[in-house]
């Protein structure tokens, strides 16, 4: 995504250089400007490409208008007037040296091609990192409806600007980004997860029975440690067909050398001892947390990767698909649990089109025993 300051702005050639990408750009005008012809040999570039909006408006006028002949370019400016008058309209700071001192700054025309890669990379790298900044935002977002669905279409959003950089930058195996690790993902309304976390917990031990209708949720989905801790705890009961209850949780937590972060038992006793409503309530509760917990983690860490700009899109590519990958098996486990798989039954009627296009009948009248009311 393109940067868009004010179309009033000074002369470009005062804007600081932060990065080696504006000194691409400028050789790139420069090429063009020099040797319209050249325009040509530049793939891959479009007015978003560019870093700044005089850049842009520049590259805009340059491949909308009608090339010049090679002989009168070189004897005249008559072209360069129509390319400054038609880049104008979009960028008011412009001037007649900027476009002169673009053209003294290229050290070679016929490099335009090279040039125009490294415009290309650098767009590549902002448009991830604008994809993934979305992205968080998404996640952090208390007005939206669905928020899962919301953010899952957004991070498919992010996955396609991916893939669509893979297609101009083909990547190679064995090559990962260079970066910080991400800040922690930010779990909105911690207390809140806490208690969700708890009422599972309860609800779990006093209905052991459950924990098998939701496979689906991990001690990883977990914001707190001892949370996770007695969720392995009741799901090793529960898996070895032991009895369930607030004390068999607390021996198997304290067989398992859960218990020493100083947690008291009688405050495990108390945390299971107070059950709420069904565990696959509770349990989607916890799931969708970690999801957007999942999905936030990995859009910062793609802003990390993007924040670098030593990687290559080619890195770029590997390291945003390796870190996808954690929504890709969160959302799978979501969808197993918001989507339930179909009965033996429904699935075989499904499958039959005979059955689906049967009229329904109804079994016959069962009699009735002398004596007996129907």
């Amino acid at each position: 995504m393109s940067h868009s300051p004010d179309p009033d702005e000074d002369d470009p050639s005062t804007i600081p250089a932060p990065r080696p990408v504006f000194h691409a750009e400028q050789a790139l005008l420069g090429a063009l400007l020099f040797d319209p012809r050249l325009l040509g040999d530049v793939t891959g570039i479009s007015a978003d490409s560019w870093s700044t909006a005089p850049h842009a408006a520049l590259f805009t006028a340059i491949s909308t208008l009608p090339p010049p002949d090679p002989d009168e370019h070189r004897k005249t400016t008559a072209w360069l007037n129509q390319v400054l008058a038609a880049a104008r309209k979009e960028a008011r700071g412009l001037s007649a040296s900027y476009l002169h001192t673009l053209i003294q700054v290229c050290p070679w025309p016929r490099h335009a091609a090279a040039y125009a890669r490294m415009v290309e990379a650098d767009h590549a790298r902002r448009r991830l990192q604008a994809a993934a900044d979305l992205l968080v935002q998404t996640v952090h977002d208390p007005s939206l409806p669905d928020p899962v669905q919301t953010v899952l279409a957004q991070a498919d959003a992010l996955a396609a600007v991916v893939d669509d950089i893979a297609t101009r930058f083909p990547p190679r195996s064995g090559v990962l980004p260079r970066t910080p690790a991400a800040p922690p993902a930010t779990v909105p309304d911690h207390a809140e997860a806490a208690e969700e976390e708890q009422l599972l917990l309860a609800t779990a031990t006093a209905h052991p029975a459950d924990i098998e209708s939701v496979r689906w949720l991990l001690a990883e989905d977990f914001t707190q440690p001892l949370h996770a801790s007695l969720w392995q705890c009741l799901t090793t009961l529960a898996r070895r067909h032991e009895p369930v209850d607030p004390v068999t949780v607390l021996w198997e937590a304290q067989q398992r050398g859960l218990l020493h972060d100083g947690s008291e038992p009688s405050d495990v006793l108390r945390l299971l001892a107070e059950p709420v409503g069904s565990v696959e309530h509770w349990g989607q509760r916890v799931l969708t947390r970690s999801l957007l917990a999942t999905t936030d983690q990995t859009g910062r860490r793609i802003k990390a990767y993007t924040g670098n700009p030593a990687n290559t899109p080619v890195q770029l590519v590997a390291g945003a698909r390796r870190t996808l990958a954690d929504i890709g098996a969160i959302r799978t486990r979501w969808q197993h649990a918001t989507h339930p798989p179909l009965t033996q039954p429904a699935r075989a009627a499904r499958a039959d089109p005979v059955a689906r296009r049967a009229p329904a009948v109804s079994p016959p009248a069962r009699p009735v025993a002398a004596g007996r009311t129907p």
